[in-house]
Parts: C-alpha cells; structure tokens; sequence
C-alpha cells in the first residue's frame, strides 16, 4: 500500500492513492503461496499507484510523507514499476521503506539508488527479507550471517544518504524503529481440529536468515537484539519528543496482534506467531506516549495487509 501525507502549515493528514492499472508481483515469506493463489481473486490486491502531484500554488507549498513497504524487487516487474516513477514530481518529498526492499544485495543497491534520486529524503528499516543469505552476482559484498548482511545494508545506505536514523526534517520528527518478531507476541488461541504445517515448513526465514548461536527465531532473543539497536538513537528520540508537535514511527514488523485479522480469517492461521513484538510496541509507546495523542502515528509493513486505525490513540 502507498499512503501519502502532507505536511502544510503544520496540519498532517493522511490519504491513499487510487489503485493503478499495474499489478506488481507479490512475495511472501509464505512458502505455502503459490497454494495461496487459488484464492487470490478474494484476497490479492494491487499495488496503489503514486500520481503525480497536483500543482500547489507558492502560498500553499509543503511537502509530503511517502510510505513503502514490501517492493520485493527481486521480481522484475516490481522493479520496473519503481524505474516507471517519475524523477521529477517527488523532489521536495520523504519516503519512508519500512522493509523487504529485495531479498539480494544487489538489488536492494539497485533499488535504493533508484529511490534517492526520486525522493529528496528515504528512511529505511530492515525486514526479513532483506536478511535473507541469498546468493550473490560475482563482485557483490558476501556475508557471513544475517547480522552481517545487515550491517552491510546499513553501509550501503549511509553511503546513498538514506537515513536509518531518528531525524527532525521541516519541523517533523521521523523515528526509523528495528525490530524482530517473536512467537510469544501471539496471544490468540490456536485453532483446533485441523493440521496446520509448522512454522519451520512454512516461514522460510528460519532456513533463509542465518544467525549466530546466541539468538534464535525461536525465542524472544532476536526481537530484543533488535529492539536494542533502537537505544543508540535515545538522545535523538528524546529530541524530536521535545521539539516536534507531530511524530512519525515506523518499522516493519507490527506492534498489536489487534493489526492482523483473526486466525479463523487465515489462509495460515499461525501467521501471528512470525508477524510482530511486544518489544516494538513498548518502543512505540516510549515515543508517542502511553494514551498517545492527535497527531501520533505509526506506519508498518510485512503482512501485506492494508490496514487504519486507532488503538490508544495512535494512528497505525
């Protein structure tokens, strides 16, 4: 989904672009997809389309907050649509990628180039699919584990001036938050009475990423590794808590259970267990405040639902 908003004389809102006659390839973690298809008359949908903008007169000038999530590059065609967006209408504007640019480095090099020479300022967060150990074109970076392809990317991104920091840009705070999903943020119960595959069989993460012995996708280790990426940026985080009236988060792993329908709605019902943290949400609530507020708002991506609402006062 493609969301936009605009900043204009200190008034956020947020609005989606009508659908486009193109239709990107979707990638899941879900190695259980191609079985998928079967129903995707009733619940595929399209890649919303970013217009051009409107011409604004020089006493309404502003600018505007682009959100990405799930390109997956790695398929030609989602490729071609990021190459088919103009190079001219979003210079005065932000993009935030909240994750799973391409699955290989060199295409998420290729995509990020791409992308900064569109948009005037990216921020980006990691998702699995980013993290994958994939193989490489001779002449690209190799990568010991999925911690190391991380901090690769990261390279790469100062490198293009894409910000993966904590930034105040034109008054309003932008929070980039890691993360890292974990079975105990599942908090529904399992469903009964039918065979559902493992989390192993179906989630290729747990074959794809690559970790050191000490953390695992099994336990909680992993999303609180990548929580404490975040506290690095605290001195930044309490600025912009300080001095911005209106905060944007974002990551690409959810903060609620609440945000994904319910497992009876499910083509896989443990989808939950592989989707989000509770570490996030505590984050989240650091920055925006326990009962939120007007202006909060928190953007995500992974579950390739589209999804608005309010939970405490916040906007996810």
């Amino acid at each position: 989904m493609v969301m936009v908003m605009r900043s204009i004389s200190s008034c956020l809102t947020l609005s989606q672009t009508p659908p486009p006659p193109l239709r990107p390839r979707a990638s899941n973690h879900l190695s259980t997809q191609k079985q998928c298809k079967r129903n995707s008359r009733n619940y595929c949908s399209t890649r919303p389309q970013i217009l051009s903008p409107p011409p604004l007169s020089r006493d309404a000038l502003g600018f505007r907050v682009f959100v990405l999530s799930d390109l997956h590059t790695d398929y030609p065609e989602n490729m071609n649509w990021v190459k088919s967006l103009s190079t001219k209408a979003y210079k005065n504007d932000l993009l935030l990628l909240a994750g799973d640019v391409a699955e290989t480095y060199h295409n998420f090099y290729s995509t990020m180039s791409l992308l900064k020479d569109r948009f005037q300022h990216v921020f980006y967060v990691p998702g699995n699919h980013d993290l994958w150990c994939r193989s490489e074109p001779d002449g690209h970076p190799y990568y010991l584990d999925s911690l190391d392809k991380l901090n690769k990317l990261l390279d790469a991104c100062r490198g293009l001036g894409v910000q993966t920091r904590p930034m105040v840009l034109y008054g309003l705070g932008i929070v980039p938050l890691f993360s890292w999903y974990h079975e105990s943020f599942d908090r529904e119960m399992d469903i009964a009475g039918i065979r559902i595959p493992s989390l192993e069989m179906v989630c290729k993460d747990f074959h794809a990423c690559k970790w050191p012995r000490e953390i695992s996708n099994r336990s909680t280790s992993l999303a609180s590794y990548f929580d404490a990426m975040n506290e690095e940026n605290e001195d930044a985080v309490k600025l912009i808590k300080n001095t911005c009236t209106q905060i944007i988060t974002f990551s690409h792993f959810l903060p609620r259970q609440e945000l994904c329908p319910e497992k009876r709605m499910l083509f896989y019902p443990n989808l939950p267990k592989i989707i989000g943290s509770d570490f996030l949400e505590v984050r989240i609530r650091s920055i925006h405040g326990s009962e939120g507020n007007a202006s909060a708002c928190h953007v995500f991506g992974h579950t390739h639902f589209c999804w608005d609402s309010v939970l405490d006062g916040i906007r996810p």
